[in-house]
């Protein structure tokens, strides 16, 4: 009796240090809040893309294309920005790889290899020039477990990928001849032939080379283009060798996320942080092809008892906890926190007729409500309709692309946000009205939880145009019930073409959107759409050979109401 008392104790204490660590876990929310240097040019439709982390001397160093500089973090959620380093920011798809003690860094199209022993301070050094990387774009870097380094590059996204073995022991030349690895996906007909063994085929290949090792397999990554919502997914394909052959995995795309506020998740690359957790960071863009500047966003990934590499990107856009220890199940790094603010009534100071208060609140990154000036004192105020307690915000900038007035000094947005139970007695809920670093989408996760029914942001000052907001984002849970289970849906294959699933549901009571979750296997539901009011959908499924199982949740302010898994043949 004795023991099974002590037992019980011990299991206690686990379980309560286990809740500790997780309720003292702070949270994220994609897109990234990136703070950097203001400039005009972050207002028109390109935006930071081909993003690579890598953990280095316990810190992140986080690369991309268009962002004129680097940023790094002790912690994944605190990021500080590096621009006076010495290294060709102006070239696109840099990539980074750890040898040894040193970081190196390198760029597409560009000869030079650059190396740092102290990248937090910007101090890099030119290591080498190289007539390989000169001539290639979107490579990636890789330092395998034995020291040996390659260098991944050209053909066709569904033919090859060209590899070369580089000599860490001199400067990073090349080592031989290169290898046409076949990496062919059997689900896409290719009519093209595999290239060449030639450095120069790799000008015109595969987006975004990446490699991972893991339990002695290597998992070869690139973006896959979807034609459709013009953005990018990732694909794995996995060998026995860094040389290949590699197969294409059952599951691709591994990071997908065909809908919601921020879309596309790919062109990315893998990481495993401090504790050993996987992450996969990636470009997002608006959907529906808004022009819309991209940006990045954060995704908790890992590999499954087979040996499968997925990113978990459903609820992508809604708060993720960053843990401070092992995890072993991803779905507790939702903070079970919901979206209280999609479609809910405002009012503003003033608004141009081509940009209304109801894109503040549509769940739309590529439309914004726009004030008709930048002066200070135009706001926005809102009305959650009831009483909710509220955890987290995301203020998601948009600007018109307008001149600034004069020489401005204060490049950022500075603004103040109040809350309100009754809207006569307000009270201040975050102050940025002296902020000095930009940042296009805050995250503020409250230290204490408020309960509030509104909500008002006043402007104080913007770097230029006009005081406009994308979205205005509210997370925490409200005070009515979760919907109603979607307990049957209709889903079948298209008999014109087997590649797609035609679903629709009844609409389930008091839901506000629907998460679809489906997958080859009944406990790898790793692909899902997010969508809002509708209950119909057209689902492109990768092999048409496979059956697939859904499962429909629906959700609302107060919270995810799983579904019914189904079969669909």
């Amino acid at each position: 009796m004795k023991k099974k008392f002590i037992f019980f104790v011990l299991a206690l204490i686990v379980i309560l240090v286990i809740r500790e660590n997780t309720s003292n876990a702070q949270t994220f929310c994609n897109p990234l809040n990136l703070s950097r240097p203001f400039s005009p040019d972050q207002l028109s439709g390109e935006g930071i893309t081909d993003p690579t982390i890598v953990l280095y001397k316990d810190n992140y160093f986080l690369f991309a294309s268009n962002a004129g500089g680097y940023w790094f973090s002790g912690d994944l959620l605190s990021w500080k920005f590096v621009s006076d380093a010495n290294l060709p920011f102006e070239n696109p798809a840099p990539t980074a790889v750890l040898i040894g003690d040193w970081l190196y860094f390198a760029t597409s199209l560009k000869d030079k290899i650059y190396r740092s022993n102290d990248p937090a301070h910007g101090k890099w050094e030119l290591y080498s020039s190289s007539s390989l990387l000169s001539i290639v774009s979107d490579f990636g870097l890789f330092a395998d477990t034995d020291g040996k380094v390659y260098c991944y590059y050209g053909c066709s996204n569904h033919d090859g990928v060209m590899v070369r073995e580089l000599d860490p022991q001199n400067l990073l030349n090349p080592i031989g001849v290169p290898v046409t690895c076949s990496k062919t996906n059997p689900l896409k007909n290719s009519k093209s032939k595999p290239k060449p063994n030639s450095d120069k085929s790799g000008n015109n290949g595969v987006k975004g080379s990446w490699m991972n090792k893991y339990n002695g397999k290597y998992y070869y990554q690139c973006a896959d283009l979807d034609n459709v919502l013009n953005s990018f997914s990732d694909a794995v394909y996995i060998s026995d060798s860094p040389m290949g052959p590699f197969k294409y995995a059952a599951n691709n795309p591994f990071s997908y996320r065909p809908d919601g506020f921020v879309c596309g998740a790919g062109n990315g690359s893998t990481f495993a942080d401090k504790y050993g957790n996987w992450w996969h960071v990636a470009t997002l863009t608006a959907p529906a092809n808004r022009n819309c500047p991209s940006k990045l966003g954060l995704f908790p990934a890992g590999f499954d008892k087979d040996g499968n590499l997925y990113t978990k990107t459903d609820f992508g856009d809604y708060p993720i906890i960053i843990p401070n220890h092992k995890y072993t199940n991803v779905s507790k790094l939702d903070p079970l926190w919901s979206l209280l603010s999609d479609n809910i009534t405002a009012q503003a100071s003033s608004s141009l007729a081509t940009d209304p208060v109801t894109f503040a609140f549509d769940e739309d990154m590529g439309t914004y409500w726009s004030a008709m000036t930048g002066d200070k004192g135009e706001w926005l105020s809102f009305d959650l309709g009831s009483v909710c307690t509220v955890n987290a915000i995301q203020i998601n900038f948009a600007g018109k692309e307008t001149k600034r007035k004069g020489t401005d000094s204060v490049l950022a947005n500075q603004y103040l946000v109040e809350y309100s139970l009754d809207k006569k007695i307000w009270k201040k809920l975050i102050d940025r009205s002296t902020c000095s670093d930009y940042q296009a989408n805050p995250y503020e996760e409250l230290k204490t939880p408020i309960q509030a029914q509104y909500l008002k942001i006043t402007n104080y000052h913007v770097p230029q145009g006009t005081f406009a907001i994308s979205d205005f984002r509210i997370f925490g849970s409200g005070s009515n019930h979760r919907p109603k289970k979607v307990s049957s849906f209709r889903a079948v294959r298209d008999y014109r073409n087997p590649h797609i699933v035609k679903m629709s549901w009844e609409k389930s009571a008091n839901a506000t959107g629907y998460n679809i979750r489906f997958g080859t296997d009944k406990d790898k539901l790793y692909h899902s759409y997010q969508v809002y009011k509708k209950t119909r959908l057209t689902v492109p499924c990768p092999d048409k050979s496979s059956t697939y199982w859904f499962e429909i949740d629906a959700f609302n302010e107060n919270g995810i109401t799983p579904g019914k898994l189904q079969l669909v043949k």
